[in-house]
C-alpha cells in the first residue's frame, strides 16, 4: 500500500523567498528610509552643484585701489559682482566701488580687465560697473515676489578675495528693511543663512532655477547665519536707471522732520488710518514745501491719500515720477486737517533732504 509523503516544502515561505529575489534583482538592495535620506541629499547636491555650474561663470571678484589712501600699491580692498548683459555690465554694491580710483575685475576664467563706474546708487547700496570683454556669460535676475520663506539660496562671491566660493542655506525670512549708508531705508530685504563674509558683497543670491534673486549686502557679524540681499526686483529697476541715466532720480519737498506719536482724540476725531506723523521741525526757503504753505509744527500724515506715519515711508511716496507733479499732502494743524497741494523736486545727487 502507497502511503502518501507528507511534503516539506511551505509554499507561503517559498513565495516571500521568491519576491525577496525579485526585488532584489529589480532594485539591488531594498529600500529603507537611509537610502530615501541619501537619494534627498544627492538630490540637493545636484541642485546645487547645478545652479553653480549655471550662475558661477557669471560671478567675478572686483578689486578696488585709492591712490595709496589704503593698503599696499592703493588696494582698497575686495568684492563680489555679476555679469547682468553680454556688453559688459556688472552689478555690485556701492559700498564695494565708491571712491575707487580705479578698478580691476578679475573673471571666473582668470581674465582680468579694468572696469569704469557707470552709476552707483548708496540709498539701496547698489552699483554698475562695464568691462571691456567678449564671450561673457551673464546672469538672469529672477522676480523676487516669488520667493518664499524656506526656499533654497546659494550664495556665490570672493569672501576674503577666495575667488567663486559656493555657499548655500534657505531663506530665513522676508520683508527685511535696513538703512543704507545715507540713513534712507531699504525696504523688501532678503534674509538667508547661506554663510557669507567680507568679500561676499555685491555676489548673486540664487534659487534652485539659477535664478538670482537677491544682491549679497550685509552680515550682522555679532549673529551666526544672519544675512541680506537687495531683492532682485529692487536690483533691476536700480540697475536699468543706472544703466540709462547713470543715476537714480528722486524727489524731495524741502522739510526737516521726526517722527512723532499722535493723540488718540485727533487720531479719532479725523479718523486717521496711523497714529503716528511726521512732525515739520523746519522748512527750507524757497522749497516745495514753503511754496506750498507749510509750516513749522505741522504733522503731516498722509501724502496723495496714502497713509504716512513716519519719514521712512514720507521717503518711499517721493520718487521720480512725481518730479514737477502736484500732489496732495494731508497734514494736522493744531486741530484741523488739512490737505496742500505740493509739487515735489528732484533731489540733487548726495543730497539727503526729504
Amino acid at each position: 500500500m502507497n502511503i502518501p509523503t507528507t511534503s516539506t516544502r511551505r509554499p507561503g515561505i517559498e513565495l516571500v523567498r521568491a519576491l525577496d529575489e525579485q526585488i532584489t534583482l529589480d532594485t539591488g538592495v531594498l529600500d529603507s528610509p537611509t537610502t530615501n535620506d541619501d537619494q534627498l541629499l544627492d538630490s540637493y547636491s545636484k541642485t546645487v552643484s547645478g545652479v553653480v555650474e549655471k550662475v558661477g561663470p557669471t560671478v567675478v571678484n572686483i578689486r578696488t585701489h585709492l591712490n595709496g589712501h589704503a593698503g599696499r600699491n592703493g588696494s582698497g580692498g575686495t568684492g563680489s559682482g555679476f555679469v547682468i548683459a553680454p556688453d559688459g555690465f556688472i552689478l555690485t554694491n556701492s559700498h564695494v566701488v565708491h571712491g575707487a580710483a580705479r578698478l580691476e575685475v578679475t573673471l571666473a576664467d582668470g581674465r582680468q580687465c579694468d572696469a569704469s563706474i557707470v552709476g552707483e546708487d548708496p540709498e539701496t547700496d547698489l552699483a554698475v560697473i562695464r568691462i571691456n570683454a567678449s564671450q561673457l556669460v551673464h546672469a538672469h535676475l529672477g522676480d523676487s515676489r516669488t520667493v518664499r520663506v524656506g526656499h533654497i539660496a546659494v550664495a556665490i562671491g570672493s569672501p576674503f578675495g577666495f575667488h567663486q566660493t559656493v555657499t548655500a542655506g534657505v531663506v530665513s525670512a522676508l520683508g527685511r528693511s535696513m538703512r543704507s549708508r545715507s540713513g534712507r531705508l531699504i525696504d523688501n530685504v532678503i534674509q538667508t543663512d547661506a554663510a557669507l563674509n567680507p568679500g561676499n558683497s555685491g555676489g548673486p543670491l540664487v534659487n534652485s532655477r539659477g535664478e538670482v534673486l537677491g544682491v549679497n549686502t550685509a552680515i550682522i557679524l555679532p549673529a551666526q547665519g544672519i544675512c541680506f540681499a537687495i531683492a532682485s526686483n529692487t536690483a533691476e529697476f536700480v540697475a536699468a536707471w543706472l544703466i540709462k541715466e547713470g543715476k537714480i532720480r528722486r524727489s524731495w519737498i524741502g522739510v526737516a522732520g521726526q517722527n512723532v506719536p499722535l493723540h488718540r482724540r485727533v487720531v479719532r476725531f479725523h479718523r486717521l488710518a496711523a497714529d503716528h506723523g511726521v512732525l515739520v521741525a523746519s522748512i527750507e526757503p524757497g522749497s516745495p514745501a514753503s511754496r506750498a504753505g507749510l509750516q513749522q509744527g505741522d504733522v503731516i500724515v498722509a501724502f496723495e491719500g496714502e497713509p504716512v506715519s513716519g519719514i521712512d515711508e514720507l521717503h518711499r511716496h517721493l520718487v521720480a515720477n512725481l518730479i514737477g507733479i502736484p500732489s496732495m499732502l494731508t497734514i494736522v494743524r493744531h486741530t484741523q486737517k488739512l490737505d496742500l497741494s505740493i509739487t515735489p523736486q528732484e533731489l540733487a545727487q548726495n543730497n539727503q533732504r526729504n
